[in-house]
């Protein structure tokens, strides 16, 4: 009966240990946000920097699991190339082993011999008072960012309290003939590697696995000789998270989580076969000898290591052998028009990355939209059906990417947003209906040309004229538009009202004049008609650019709304002499043009 309570009990500790491991982790990730994205985008441009950043990352949200998933979401969005993702993988491996040095301040044996200061760093000793403090802060506080903090704390005592709980709960089971029999048994090195990885793989967390074994191992009941291959298998196990997260990804992704299995196994048999080695012609003298929480921290440490350094000269092995496992078509061929993988689910846990991502696609809108444009324009001059059908493709893709994203901005405000978070989302949301709008007048204007086409009708040499001269000052303000989401730049966003005010202004002076020529009979009517109707489509898509600039403008002064009449009418009073120096500068070079 007191075995089956301690059983209970550290079943108890083990749940309060994941809970507090997972609030932990949750948290900082939610801290680092955007800047963990940012730095796994941009600092793998060898396999050293990306072997250190992977370690860092790792390191401070205590997951090798979570880091991995997030470099096969970033590897199926084609953000991070599958070679520079190896050394990210590599590096999370030694970032994980960082919970088992923290830990590892738990062992009994190290703290006897402790002086005062480390005895105060005793999980028992400064556990209650980070509780203590982490609750009172989430109790008195609102703001998001010290509740942040205070969560990190409190997942912090969690996680000790259960593991304190484990230990205690696992000291009488030391004394058990049973319990022991059991870890001499795990002295078979095989079943030792199989029974790491099965359990390593059902609580998908290496880091909580090993601290599990630690925590068996203050009751000194597990010899070393046990102690190694159950680390070996724990470190194949944690692969299981990142293959699960590859599962209908694409092949790159998948290569990626097969780059992290293929460290593990291989790292796992050299290591495995070197240390046997090592004891069958040497020896090692504590073999046998109860291992310590501070000695299964340094094993962790070792595989990690030693296995990172001999793969190191080999990373490009490791990438052909991921590609020869996940073969690609032969002949396979990249689609013209991108799929809109980057929206992943595994991005939605931390909303800075999600959004960070969301507006990549947003901005992928925009480019294609602009793309639309052009080439639909180009239709009057020379009528193709296969660029027509091509047009179709890209408008199909933007209507996917409307529809994708809407969905994800739905899912992403069910995530546990901070204010600035929420407005990005509003703001996202207003950009993906302007952008989608420019999409169709442009699909509008392809419609025009067709029916020019199927009556054998084109325009006038002095209308082709006229066309190209708006045309080009609409793409003009696309590109602005798109450049000030892109770049965030407020002082390009405040550039394109004056350009939209010359395009109002050559809109109205080519309708009259094209009005006097149908009078005049100096063009026919159906093209007369479809002249003037896409004037109109050309102006309402520089509205569209108008409106894109004030939503930028507003969304940096950090305001829910912006009265765009009353800006624009303060824009049109003139009072604002940067406003007249630009618009002099469009009317010289587009207005003249007519």
């Amino acid at each position: 009966m007191e075995t089956f309570l301690s059983v209970l009990t550290a079943a108890g500790g083990l749940a309060f240990f994941l809970f507090g491991m997972n609030l932990l982790g949750n948290s900082l990730e939610r801290a680092a946000g955007g800047r963990m994205q940012k730095a796994l985008e941009k600092m793998t441009s060898n396999v050293f920097k990306s072997l250190l950043l992977g370690l860092v990352v790792t390191a401070t949200i205590q997951s090798s699991s979570a880091t991995t998933v997030i470099v096969v979401g970033l590897v199926n969005a084609g953000i991070l190339k599958l070679r520079n993702a190896i050394g990210v993988i590599m590096g999370a491996n030694i970032g994980t082993t960082v919970t088992s040095l923290i830990v590892s301040l738990a062992d009994p044996n190290h703290a006897e011999s402790a002086n005062m200061f480390l005895k105060f760093l005793k999980p028992e000793t400064f556990t209650p008072v980070i509780a203590v403090i982490a609750i009172v802060v989430i109790m008195a506080t609102k703001k998001s960012k010290p509740r942040m903090v205070a969560e990190i704390m409190f997942g912090f005592a969690i996680l000790f309290n259960g593991m304190m709980i484990m230990t205690d709960a696992l000291k009488p089971l030391s004394e058990s003939e049973v319990f022991r029999n059991i870890f001499a048994t795990l002295s078979n090195p095989f079943l030792g590697i199989l029974v790491g990885t099965v359990v390593t793989a059902i609580i998908q967390s290496s880091s909580a696995s090993v601290a599990i074994l630690q925590t068996t191992a203050a009751t000194g009941a597990v010899p070393f000789s046990a102690a190694v291959p159950i680390i070996l298998g724990q470190n194949i196990g944690t692969c299981v998270t990142s293959l699960l997260s590859s599962i209908g990804a694409n092949k790159n992704a998948r290569r990626a989580a097969m780059v992290h299995l293929y460290f593990n196994i291989i790292g796992t048999i050299i290591f495995f076969i070197g240390i046997y080695l090592i004891q069958i012609f040497i020896g090692f003298p504590f073999w046998n000898d109860p291992i310590s929480m501070t000695g299964i921290s340094y094993v962790h440490i070792t595989f990690n290591v030693v296995t990172t350094i001999l793969f190191i000269p080999f990373t490009g092995l490791l990438e052909k052998l991921a590609i020869l496992t996940v073969r690609g078509k032969k002949n396979e061929e990249q689609e013209e028009v991108p799929q809109v993988s980057v929206l992943d689910e595994r991005f939605l846990r931390t909303p800075q990355l999600a959004l960070s991502h969301s507006k990549e696609i947003v901005e992928l809108m925009g480019a294609y939209a602009r793309k639309n444009f052009v080439r639909s324009v180009s239709m009057f001059q020379s009528f193709e059906l296969k660029r027509k059908e091509n047009i179709l493709e890209f408008e199909d893709a933007i209507d996917r990417m409307e529809d994708k994203l809407n969905r994800y901005m739905v899912e992403l405000t069910s995530q546990e947003l901070t204010d600035q978070d929420s407005r990005t989302v509003t703001y996202q949301m207003k950009l993906i209906v302007e952008f989608e709008r420019i999409g169709d007048y442009a699909i509008n204007v392809l419609e025009l040309a067709e029916q020019l086409h199927q009556k054998g009708i084109k325009l006038s040499d002095k209308a082709m004229e006229e066309l190209h001269a708006l045309a080009d000052a609409v793409t003009e303000i696309i590109d602005m538009a798109l450049e000030c989401v892109r770049t965030d730049d407020v002082q390009t966003a405040a550039h394109v009202e004056p350009l939209e005010e010359i395009v109002d202004k050559m809109e109205d002076t080519l309708k009259f004049r094209h009005i006097e020529r149908l009078k005049n009979g100096q063009c026919t009517i159906d093209g007369g008609l479809v002249f003037l109707e896409l004037l109109t489509h050309l102006e309402r898509i520089s509205d569209h650019c108008s409106n894109i600039a004030v939503y930028v403008i507003g969304y940096h002064r950090q305001l829910d709304t912006l009265d765009r009449h009353e800006y624009l009418k303060q824009m049109h009073e003139g009072s604002n002499n940067e406003y007249s120096r630009v618009f002099e500068m469009y009317n010289e070079k587009y207005f003249s043009r007519i």
